[in-house]
């Protein structure tokens, strides 16, 4: 595979040679990954398949119109070049605005720490895949249902630009998600786990207890009682916070959703007040290790770590080079792409809330009827509205933990949720087990970390009061 992206280069300096002259931008992207998905629903085998993908795809820019198109067929180039110049160029009709990237030419991988998942047999995985199946369906005669599924990718990435910009990037990615649902009578619960990394496949070996847990918690919660819905001060842990601050607040940083929208752009304006002063909100790929991190973006600008929020103040929002020079800000390298088949568009990376200095055991204090809500179930947004169900939560009383209940769901407005938490936990976790959707572009890896947050006046749904 390293042969058609070595021997490529040549071509694309030549092709940006003679057309990068016509048009105000031009880059073009070319892409090999390889790949295995394994999908057990209990002793079925639903997915089992490895594959290799070899593509790309032109980005035209001309008077403010773009123009993208996309291919698999190396020999089919030039006429994609032109084509995407003819779209651009027939819709341009303004000044094009990108704020300015300095041009490198570069050669970078994303560092394994252990083995390459290309480098594990299928049968391997498999079996690894049978062995979680087994620990799932072994916990309780109750368990009808378990999934098990396995996703790696590796990427090798060439992106050439009119500007000068060559750079070489390579990456890899691993994820599996565990399910199982448990059945007594017409009561039905489902326990869920999920991990990640882009690190080494040795990262997914060895989970048991992880998997474990899911299977135990759904047996569990067939006979806990449902929370009382109401209105509730709330603690919640860290997995819980990471899905908080990505789904509910990342979302809305994202600057191509505000500049498309005037009354969000208003709503998110820099330099209003979102939160209390401790609340330190940050996204970048700068950092190393996360499934989140990489050096460049899709429109090779360097990663970046952007605070979002300091004390409690917006200060900074996530761009790509448009949407940065349409805004007047400065460009984050948030411009990502799932694979050629896609344009670029603004998505997070790893998104984080800082950690605090209140000590855990103190975010209960003073809590007469609250919900401790712990690691997610599922969840929902829509706009500045969120939906999440936590996977485990008790009942805070008096300031104590409780009695464990289920079904319980949180739901609430971001901005009046944030401006509503009362204190930040001094513990910290990130959570590697993020598959992002945008735009059609589903299952793009991405970081959350965060401390346990105490947060007053929380919808909380379940049993009717």
């Amino acid at each position: 595979m390293p042969t058609f992206l070595a021997d490529a280069k040549n071509l694309l300096s030549d092709l940006i040679s003679r057309y990068g002259s016509q048009v105000d931008y031009l880059v073009i992207r070319l892409e090999e990954a390889e790949g295995t998905d394994i999908l057990l629903r209990g002793d079925k085998v639903e997915t089992l398949s490895e594959g290799i993908s070899i593509g790309g795809q032109i980005r035209v820019c001309h008077r403010g119109g773009w123009g993208l198109s996309s291919f698999n067929q190396l020999a089919t180039i030039t006429e994609r070049v032109e084509e995407a110049i003819a779209a651009s160029k027939m819709v341009g009709d303004e000044e094009t605005q990108l704020a300015p990237v300095e041009a490198v030419q570069i050669s970078c991988q994303v560092p394994f720490s252990g083995s390459d998942p290309c480098q594990i047999p299928l049968a391997r995985k498999k079996e690894l895949c049978d062995h979680y199946t087994e620990i799932l369906k072994s916990v309780d005669d109750q368990i009808t249902t378990t999934s098990v599924r396995y996703g790696d990718s590796v990427q090798r990435v060439i992106l050439a630009s009119s500007e000068g910009t060559l750079i070489e990037q390579s990456w890899m990615d691993l994820e599996m998600r565990f399910a199982a649902t448990a059945r007594n009578g017409d009561t039905v619960q489902t326990g869920r786990e999920t991990t990640g990394s882009r690190k080494a496949y040795e990262d997914l070996i060895g989970l048991d207890e992880q998997v474990r847990s899911a299977a135990s918690r759904a047996v569990a919660a067939l006979s806990l009682p449902a929370v009382k819905g109401n209105t509730y001060s709330v603690v919640i842990d860290p997995i819980l916070t990471g899905l908080f601050v990505h789904e509910a607040f990342g979302h809305l940083s994202e600057a191509d959703m505000a500049y498309e929208n005037p009354e969000l752009l208003e709503v998110m304006s820099i330099g209003r007040r979102f939160g209390p002063k401790e609340l330190q909100i940050f996204d970048g790929a700068a950092l190393k290790g996360h499934r989140g991190s990489y050096f460049y973006d899709d429109e090779g600008t360097p990663a970046t770590t952007t605070q979002l929020i300091k004390d409690g103040i917006l200060v900074g929002r996530l761009h790509s080079r448009e949407t940065a020079g349409r805004l007047g800000e400065a460009p984050t390298g948030n411009a990502r792409c799932l694979n050629y088949h896609y344009a670029p568009i603004v998505r997070m990376t790893n998104t984080w809330i800082a950690s605090g200095t209140t000590p855990v055991s103190d975010l209960f204090t003073d809590i007469k009827e609250g919900v401790y809500a712990r690691n997610w179930l599922g969840g929902m947004t829509n706009g500045e509205m969120f939906t999440f169900s936590a996977a485990e939560a008790w009942m805070i009383r008096n300031g104590k933990i409780a009695e464990p209940v289920r079904d319980v769901t949180l739901s609430g407005n971001v901005f009046q949720t944030l401006a509503d938490i009362e204190a930040i936990g001094d513990d910290f976790y990130w959570d590697e087990s993020g598959g992002c959707g945008k735009g059609g572009q589903n299952g793009l890896p991405v970081g959350c970390g965060g401390p346990s947050l105490r947060i007053r006046d929380v919808v909380v749904g379940g049993e009717a009061v």
